[in-house]
């Protein structure tokens, strides 16, 4: 059974369910018949945990489905765990998910104005921080903000659980498993994307619809209708520089001999002698090998015999290369010439700018959108990050005092901006 076949099966079971209950019944009242007929699955995941074990990648249009896989190679989850492209993924991932974030009122509406704003901005919290029973706010946005740089796929399945003090639930889904359908029209009602488990038949495909998966593409485009990863942008520069550390490391460990000992006027016998001499008593022994002969042996070079030949100034040059695929200077993957205290700390300030916020705003707006408007329908409310304007935490004191100073700002907006609460809510607490 295809996508559309599946839903429309759906909608007609919750079709049939909404005219027992009568016209005017709400969600609740769907989810009772729902539950009482044992078809219920408020806030149950679809989604498989792990479909990669079993089919990493499905072809294009599956089960007569417009849906188009993610064309990423499988040698991407691979080159992620490689220790340059590690660092460069630990960099903006680490710093996202370890900084401070608050929810709050969005711009155009007031907390008067907004009904029980206080309440359901804890409720928002508290089911942030456990969007499910074994994921942390941090191990959900990790995986999440791996795909996204690895391959520009973060995706996230959202489901209502029906219960007014955690209404929601999220699961990280693997983003190579999800197609899109290029058919979709923006109908809320009809799926927009599938993931592919791996299994045969009918379950082969989870339709979901736009309001059930939050997908987060990086480096968006219009031929395409999937992000672009950093990871991605640097696969053949990564796939040269494990080629020439292999070379490196197989050069430095001798194991690619770069020499070889002529001898003058040797028969044949002397010489295989000489070669089983050489295996049996001195090869892997450390001894001094003592030669007695009319004419000493001559070694011949293949290379200088110096650190050139282990091409570490080619291999400096592909980090670079990495480093700009990942928007970060080369100092932060272990590339440290011609370095002072000014010059790192502008790189630093740079780095931060320019690969860690825009992946924040990215994720901060999807959330936003996605789970508090579309799957819950609080647009008054946004999640923000609240370290993207300054690293330095006394220079955004200075700058705030100085606002506060100047009657630009007031108390209770600056304490918005460091994710506390207004000044009476804080004194009755």
């Amino acid at each position: 059974m295809g996508i559309k076949a599946r839903v429309n099966d759906i909608w007609q079971r919750l079709t049939k369910v909404e005219g027992a209950e009568g016209n005017g019944a709400g969600a609740a009242k769907d989810a009772e018949a729902l539950a009482a007929s044992g078809e219920a699955t408020m806030g149950a995941r679809k989604t498989a945990m792990l479909p990669s074990i079993l089919s990493p990648y499905s072809p294009a249009g599956r089960g007569g489905q417009s849906g188009l896989p993610k064309p990423t190679p499988v040698n991407l989850r691979k080159f992620a765990e490689t220790p340059v492209v590690r660092r460069a993924i630990n960099v903006v991932k680490d710093r996202i998910a370890s900084m401070d974030w608050q929810i709050k009122v969005r711009r155009g509406y007031e907390h008067v104005t907004v009904e029980d704003a206080h309440s359901r901005m804890a409720t928002l919290r508290r089911c942030m921080e456990e969007p499910n029973v074994a994921d942390s706010f941090r191990v959900l946005w990790e995986q999440v903000l791996e795909d996204l740089l690895v391959g520009g796929f973060g995706a996230v399945e959202m489901e209502a659980t029906g219960d007014p003090l955690r209404p929601f639930h999220l699961w990280a889904v693997d983003g190579a498993t999800i197609q899109i359908d290029s058919t979709w029209n923006g109908d809320p009602e009809k799926p927009r994307y599938a993931q592919a488990t791996g299994k045969l038949g009918a379950h082969g495909l989870v339709p979901l619809r736009d309001d059930e998966l939050m997908y987060v593409r990086l480096n968006p485009r219009t031929h395409s209708a999937f992000g672009l990863g950093r990871l991605e942008v640097a696969f053949e520069t990564v796939n040269q520089f494990l080629s020439a550390n292999r070379y490196a490391g197989r050069l430095a460990s001798n194991s690619v001999v770069q020499y070889a000992l002529w001898l003058n006027e040797a028969t044949p016998e002397q010489h295989d002698r000489l070669i089983r001499w050489w295996q049996d008593e001195i090869e892997g022994t450390g001894k001094v090998p003592l030669l007695s002969c009319e004419q000493k042996p001559e070694v011949l070079r293949f290379a200088g015999g110096t650190d050139a030949d282990l091409r570490l100034a080619w291999q400096e040059a592909l980090i670079r290369l990495i480093a700009n695929a990942f928007e970060l200077p080369p100092m932060l993957l272990g590339v440290q010439h011609n370095l002072n205290r000014s010059t790192a700390g502008e790189m630093a300030d740079e780095a931060f700018q320019s690969a860690v916020v825009p992946v924040a705003k990215l994720l901060a707006e999807h959330i936003t959108r996605d789970l508090f408007a579309k799957k819950l329908g609080w647009r008054e409310f946004e999640f923000c990050f609240n370290e993207l304007e300054s690293r330095d935490e006394m220079h955004e004191v200075q700058i705030q005092t100085e606002l506060l100073r100047a009657g630009v700002v007031t108390v209770d907006e600056v304490r918005t901006m460091r994710g506390l609460g207004p000044m009476e809510q804080a004194v009755t607490q």
